[in-house]
This record gives structure tokens, C-alpha cells and sequence, in this order.
């Protein structure tokens, strides 16, 4: 029979200290004492970790937990070394363990055991574990059955922890170590779930002719693991990478004219891409999002201008279309651009990663008025910087298509009428754009 007790004061063992004692037999020589982390970060959800840690090692081979790595780590891209005794120290075999513990998880290895949970009333209930997916099903010595509902469990007492479970994500190592005594190790290692992006905030003046620029890294790390006082490195660029079928889941360049801040992020050229250095330890948590300001700069040339387009029409097929209305879209809207030059004269000059701008105008009462935001790519020095803000209200576009002839199997003439309506107190100008869009 079951046995009901009402309200037990001490029912539970420590789940953290069960788990903490299954794998204290493997832990033991790593006492790890973190000598630095140093982290480098892609913008295509992508890190390299390299760890540094000090651990005893015997002669001979020795059995090596290496916790608190990524949950998200690519096991196969773990690159180990001894730096005492890089020569004498050899990874015989490696495993990762990644089925941490939880109550889901020890309720499906607990299925045909027994198992005691007291609920929120304060009710113990005890027996064989036939199910815990939704609700808990326990059979009694005599085969009573009785269900209880997950939602009102308080308390679980396992015996102990199950084989195959741990507290951490964890690598294991059979490592044979010529030199007995105290190693300083590296361990190297990509991980998913670590994204960077850069985000902008740009002031325009009073007579839409100069811009405030603020560049901001924003660094979102999902990856499971925690990174104390991380040396952070940032590669803005596309690298290539291989797709597994397998889902694991330097000269610097001068600052800008304008810049008013002492800079703590420091860029330079790196293989074909541009590296981002932040000049002091960052402590990145898990499921945190950071920001550094990494750019500034007051006082840069810019241009507004409108442009209609009224033909943004996409190209579809391998032959010419030859359908007279296809292209006349019926678009009335004129777009308003912002552009400036991403160059020293123009009072900026540093290459820009990819991410959103905001754009924000004072207002006569001095108040910051929110006006567009678009999205740039990596724009290198000396390169132009054009953003799309939105679309002017006072100014109307309409195209009209007044003629149109097939002179030929690939050859067709047609001809349109645009006519622009200008609803605002001064005079303007608008940059009119037409596709070649019939034929790729």
C-alpha cells in the first residue's frame, strides 16, 4: 500500500550535492585554477573560445573532467595542449557529456524505479515510477496505481544521482602525461550561440546637413556557459563555413577626426576581415546581452535626398517578359535618403560593421524625435553610407506607361510619363531611378 504522511519536514536529498558527488571521482585533479579566457566573437552565431587552466596531472594516464565549457560547443573542433609538457602530453580519447541533470531528466531515468515526491499539501506518496512524462504514475508493492499531477509536486528524493547525468556540461579526457605535477593547459574551441551586431545611433542636425554617429557592439551570448573576465575580441566579415549534417547544439588604424572619447575598442585589419578589440576584461554571462560603445564621432557631412522609384519590380524567369503592364507597380511613394561619406574629411573614417542604424532629429523645443532606422553591411573607410528613412509625405510620384511595342522576339520599345507633385513650402529635388527590369 502507499503510505501518506501529512506534512514531512525533511524528505529530499540535495540533488546539487548528489550530483556534485557522482562526478567528484572524476573532478578531483582538476582544481582548476582559470588562468584567462579569451574570447573572439563572429556575427554569424559563432565563437572561439581558448581556455587556460592549471591542472595535476600523475604520470601515466589520468581520467580529467573539464567542466563549464559551452553547451552549444562543437566537440569536434577542441583543440587540447599541455603548455608545461606540450610533447609529453597526449589525449588518448575525449567524450563530451551534455545530458544535464533536471527533473525531466531524472524522471526518465527513473522509470521502473522507486521514487518518493511529497506534494503541496504536504502528502508523501512512494513506489515504482511507471511514467513521468505528463503527470507522475506510481505503482504501490501490492500494484496499486496512483497518478499524481506534476503541477502539484513539490519535492522529489531520488536515491541517487543516475549514471550518465551531471550537473554541467563537461569534457572528458583520458590524457597521458609523461611529466607528473602541476600543468598549465590550453584548450581551444568553437561554439554556436555567441552573435555579435553593431548598432547606431545617429543625431541629425537642425538643417539636415551634418550627423552625430555612436557605434554600439551589441553582444548576445546563448552559448550555456559563462565567460569570466574575458580577454573579447570581435571579427566583423563573412567567413565560409562547412555545413555539418551534424547540428552541435593586427595594425590599427588612426581614429576618426571628431572622435571625443579615449577609445575602448581597438580596430585593425585581420586576414581579410576587421578585428575589434575591447581593451579591458569583459565578463560575458550567459543569456545576457552587452553593449560597448566602440565609435564616435560629432560633426560629419551628410546629405538628404528623395528618390522615386516606382518600378521595383523583381525579374522572374529566363526569357524576356514581354506582358505590356508587367513593371507599372502604381507606386506613388518618394523615398527619403540620408547619405554620408565614411571618411576622415567627412570627419569619420573607420570601417563600419554590418548592423541597424537609428535615426533620431531635435526638435524646436529641443526635444530627440525618432525619424528611420535602416540596415547597413560591412562599409569600409572611404566608402559611402546610404540609409532609406522612410517615405515624404508631402511628395507624390505617379509613372504612367503611354506606349508600348514588341519590335521582336527579344526586343520590345515603351515608353512612360512620370509626373511629380511637389506639396511642400520650398523647393526641392528628387532623384528619379528606372529598371532594366523585362530581361535579367
Amino acid at each position: 500500500m502507499f503510505r501518506r504522511i501529512g506534512h514531512v519536514a525533511v524528505l529530499t536529498l540535495c540533488l546539487a550535492l548528489a550530483a556534485a558527488v557522482a562526478i567528484h571521482s572524476a573532478q578531483r585533479k582538476l582544481e582548476a585554477q582559470t588562468m584567462g579566457v579569451d574570447l573572439t566573437v563572429y556575427n554569424q552565431n559563432l565563437a572561439l573560445v581558448r581556455d587556460r587552466r592549471t591542472l595535476e596531472l600523475e604520470s601515466g594516464v589520468n581520467e580529467i573532467a573539464f567542466s563549464d565549457v559551452a553547451a552549444l560547443i562543437d566537440p569536434t573542433s577542441v583543440l587540447f595542449r599541455s603548455l608545461t609538457d606540450p610533447d609529453g602530453t597526449t589525449v588518448l580519447e575525449q567524450n563530451y557529456e551534455y545530458d544535464i541533470v533536471g527533473s525531466e531528466k531524472l524522471l526518465q531515468k527513473y522509470v521502473d524505479r522507486d521514487i518518493i515526491l511529497v506534494t503541496e499539501d504536504g502528502s508523501e506518496y512512494s513506489g515504482t515510477l511507471l511514467s513521468g512524462a505528463q503527470d507522475i504514475i506510481l505503482q504501490a508493492a501490492d500494484g496499486q496505481v496512483t497518478v499524481v499531477k506534476l503541477n502539484q509536486v513539490r519535492e522529489f528524493s531520488f536515491p541517487k544521482l543516475p549514471e550518465g547525468l551531471i550537473t554541467r556540461p563537461t569534457l572528458l579526457w583520458q590524457l597521458e602525461a609523461a611529466e607528473e605535477g602541476t600543468h598549465n593547459i590550453e584548450v581551444t574551441y568553437l561554439t554556436e550561440g555567441l552573435n555579435w551586431a553593431a548598432d547606431y545611433v545617429v543625431l541629425l542636425d537642425k538643417d539636415d546637413e551634418q550627423i552625430d554617429l555612436d557605434g554600439w557592439i551589441s553582444l548576445n551570448n546563448n552559448s550555456g556557459a559563462t565567460y569570466q573576465d574575458a580577454k573579447l575580441k570581435l571579427i566583423a566579415g563573412d567567413i565560409h563555413r562547412v555545413l555539418d549534417e551534424l547540428y552541435y547544439a593586427e595594425g590599427l588604424v588612426p581614429r576618426a577626426a571628431g572622435m571625443v572619447k579615449e577609445a575602448q575598442v581597438e580596430e585593425r585589419a585581420f586576414f581579410e576581415y576587421h578585428l575589434y578589440e575591447v581593451q579591458r576584461p569583459v565578463t560575458v554571462k550567459d543569456r545576457q546581452t552587452k553593449q560597448i560603445e566602440f565609435a564616435t564621432a560629432a560633426g560629419v557631412d551628410a546629405e538628404k535626398f528623395f528618390v522615386y522609384d516606382a518600378s521595383q519590380q523583381p525579374m522572374f524567369g529566363y526569357s524576356a517578359v514581354t506582358e505590356p503592364g508587367y513593371g507599372t507597380t502604381g507606386n506613388r511613394k518618394v523615398m527619403v535618403m540620408l547619405e554620408f561619406e565614411n571618411s576622415e574629411d567627412a570627419g569619420l573614417g573607420i570601417p563600419l560593421p554590418k548592423g541597424k542604424v537609428r535615426v533620431y532629429k531635435e526638435d524646436v523645443d529641443g526635444s530627440t524625435q525618432f525619424i528611420g532606422e535602416d540596415q547597413i553591411d560591412h562599409t569600409p573607410k572611404n566608402e559611402s553610407v546610404r540609409l532609406y528613412l522612410g517615405d515624404a509625405f508631402d511628395i507624390v510620384g505617379e509613372r504612367i506607361q503611354t506606349d508600348f511595342k514588341v519590335l521582336g522576339k527579344r526586343s520590345m520599345q515603351e515608353s512612360f510619363e512620370i509626373t511629380l507633385r511637389n506639396h511642400k513650402a520650398e523647393e526641392i529635388e528628387v532623384r528619379l531611378v528606372e529598371h532594366l527590369f523585362r530581361w535579367s
